[in-house]
């Protein structure tokens, strides 16, 4: 076992368990809900989180700042571990820029270990899908710098698509106009998207329906995987309290190509507060986002 600490935020949405059964520490963004703030330790159960935002709530969220960073990451190096942070995408939350300042501001008192921060450019169970193989290498026995290399490397192989259900949060957020907000919404269009090479939001087809947008995410794994198709032996998914649609999105992956191996979680709430209730998302390595 390699002797560096692997860490996080909770953008990544993967199970709590997988964070405990591999000794991840896991830093915080918060949201506000109804004049309240939660955080990862503090937070309404999923499904009550995504039945306030079907009956209106409007939450907001709150990235990393520097002293929270500084504190998780002072811990840890006390205890003389190296550090190797996965962090929020740069182009959706300020967080990876304050994770930075905070390993600098610790570096620079001379403690006497290594804090690597890298900008995954994921975000949600795409981001849990890095930070997946990365603890691979790390349970293999790769060295910090090995395992930061190959994320640097790959990180871009790492492809979401996904798709929402109700346009107006993706409104909220500048992603699609009002009037398209609107107008798609009463004549049924779901936008598909995916996290761009900046990674950022980027709405990339639109299409009528529900069930057709869900395949669609299917299809656009076949386009995308290329020269990754045989070494995919695990996807991954996100749900915003819509299990049954992302289980049929994981049956058509399996049955098309063979993989058995998933993970399907929550969407959770800091990423939920962008795109709504019934947001779906399939993450997966490919050739190109």
């Amino acid at each position: 076992m390699s002797d560096f600490i692997l860490m996080t935020d909770n953008t990544a949405d993967l199970p709590v368990s997988f964070y405990q059964e591999n000794d991840i520490p896991v830093m915080s963004l918060t949201y506000t809900l109804e004049g309240t703030t939660y955080d990862q330790d503090n937070s309404l159960p999923m499904k009550e989180f995504y039945q306030k935002m079907r009956e209106g709530a409007m939450p907001v969220t709150s990235q990393i700042n520097p002293q929270t960073a500084q504190e998780m990451f002072r811990k840890i190096a006390e205890q003389g571990k190296d550090i190797l942070c996965l962090s929020f995408s740069s182009g959706l939350s300020g967080t990876y820029n304050s994770c930075v300042l905070a390993a600098q501001m610790l570096m620079d008192e001379g403690l006497p270990v290594r804090i690597t921060v890298i900008d995954s450019l994921c975000a949600s169970t795409g981001m849990g899908l890095l930070l997946y193989k990365a603890n691979q290498m790390k349970k293999a026995g790769a060295s910090l710098q090995e395992t930061a290399d190959w994320i640097e490397q790959h990180k871009l192989n790492v492809v979401h698509v996904f798709t929402v259900d109700d346009l107006n949060h993706l409104y909220r957020g500048g992603r699609v106009s009002k009037t398209a907000a609107i107008v798609g919404t009463m004549i049924s269009i779901k936008p598909v998207l995916h996290v761009d090479n900046q990674g950022k939001l980027e709405v990339i087809g639109k299409v009528h329906g529900r069930k057709k947008s869900l395949k669609t995410l299917v299809d656009l794994m076949e386009e995308k995987m290329g020269s990754w198709r045989d070494q995919n032996d695990i996807f991954m998914m996100c749900q915003g309290d819509v299990e049954d649609d992302a289980r049929l999105v994981a049956d058509m992956v399996r049955e098309r190509f063979g993989i058995q191996q998933e993970v399907i979680s929550y969407t959770g709430p800091v990423i939920g507060c962008h795109t709504g209730a019934g947001v779906v998302g399939l993450f997966f390595m490919g050739d190109q986002r």
